[in-house]
């Protein structure tokens, strides 16, 4: 288990009583993220581009925060576009490569992401693109690639799927995917914000053409990232002003610039995770971080998920095996007889920090036919969880449930 005592000073809004067990929808920062913007703002709130020490030190940040982002997602330099959400992002570049592809084309998207990768894509077919759909497994709850091969053939150009549900949890093969996808000659956008804060995202050993990941979820500002291969990126078309040249990437495709003090705080959460792995005697390694991450997620998840599975009132979402492979600790769950509104409110006495809702997985929830029920209790637990919280949320769970 990691040394939280070593983890959780570092966080410094996890001074508060509550347990903070709603993490998915944005965790909280490093004091180290919200020390470098304050700094930033305080001594580097200038225009970049000039030829003064001050506009230099200020450029030289805000291109440090690209390398820190690259460097979170094991892309190569210039590879990297920042912005203020993944929703705004996968929107950006769902009309950057449009202008790629001709009417009659298709792309797919499923019915179990976050609408952050399924709308954008969805609103193409005003422009004449054809939109099909890749349903979810009811039995599974996973995306299978049986029901993947009949949307794939010659006219197919892009796939856009999650990596990780964030209702469900589960995490999908998605060097697999990527690979089928590729030899039918077609592109993919993988939705990874709720992987990202649990496991090592590495996009050039995935073979994925395009991934998105929400900074603010882990541990950073409130931006978030794509990765783009070069050579797409290149090819997708300008959405910055008309005289910003095709080939200035990314910054053609970061319109109005991105947010300098945010962009240059970025740089502790890689630091972070490097001195996190050498406090338990690694390296100082993104993997050997995210390997001791995946361990202690682990063990947050495996009581919760066992009261979940094992209780005659509760309905868990997805799989009850806490194993870091197959799924990450954000564990969805409904209560028979009570409405998933009022399952937060009774956990507030304990102070445990919940939500209930669709979470922007409209179309899931529709599919597995909660909405009646008003979605989902969702429970999101980070590495600086800890055992303790898990079971305050476990004792107030049980008498509720009683």
């Amino acid at each position: 288990m990691l040394d939280l005592e070593f983890v959780r000073p570092r966080f410094p809004a996890l001074t508060t009583d509550w347990a903070l067990l709603d993490n998915a929808g944005g965790s909280v920062p490093l004091g180290a993220v919200a020390d470098a913007v304050g700094d930033y703002m305080r001594r580097c709130m200038v225009q970049v581009g000039a030829s003064y020490d001050l506009s230099r030190e200020a450029a030289q940040r805000v291109a440090a925060g690209h390398r820190a982002a690259e460097e979170l997602l094991g892309a190569n330099e210039g590879e990297v576009v920042l912005g203020p959400s993944s929703t705004a992002l996968a929107k950006l570049i769902a009309r950057a490569l449009r202008p790629l592809w001709k009417q009659g084309d298709a792309v797919v998207v499923t019915d179990l992401d976050h609408e952050a990768n399924i709308g954008p894509w969805r609103e193409l077919e005003a422009s004449g693109i054809e939109v099909r759909e890749w349903h979810v497994d009811p039995g599974t709850h996973r995306l299978e690639l049986v029901g993947l091969e009949p949307l794939l053939d010659d006219r197919t150009r892009l796939v856009a799927f999650s990596h990780c549900s964030n209702i469900v949890g589960t995490i999908h093969d998605v060097r697999s995917i990527a690979a089928r996808v590729r030899a039918a000659g077609a592109l993919t956008c993988v939705d990874g914000v709720a992987f990202a804060p649990h496991r090592r995202v590495d996009v050039k050993a995935l073979g994925v053409d395009l991934y998105l990941a929400s900074l603010y979820k882990v541990y950073g500002p409130h931006l978030s990232a794509l990765y783009g291969r070069a050579e797409l990126l290149q090819r997708a078309r300008s959405q910055n002003h008309f005289f910003v040249p095709e080939d200035a990437v990314p910054y053609k495709l970061e319109p109005g610039n991105v947010t300098h003090e945010l962009a240059a705080s970025l740089p502790a959460v890689p630091a972070y995770l490097r001195e996190l792995d050498r406090h338990h005697g690694g390296a100082g390694t993104l993997d050997g971080a995210f390997e001791r991450i995946a361990e202690h997620e682990a063990g947050l998840a495996e009581p919760l998920l066992a009261l979940l599975s094992a209780h005659p009132r509760t309905r868990l979402i997805g799989s009850p095996d806490a194993d870091p492979a197959e799924r990450a600790p954000t564990i969805s769950f409904t209560v028979r007889d009570l409405a998933s509104s009022a399952v937060p409110t009774l956990l507030d006495r304990d102070r445990v920090a919940v939500r209930y809702g669709h979470f922007y997985a409209h179309r899931l929830i529709d599919r597995l036919g909660l909405a009646l029920d008003q979605g989902v209790v969702r429970a999101s637990l980070v590495h600086y969880n800890s055992v303790d919280e898990v079971a305050r949320l476990v004792d107030g769970l049980n008498r509720a449930l009683a």
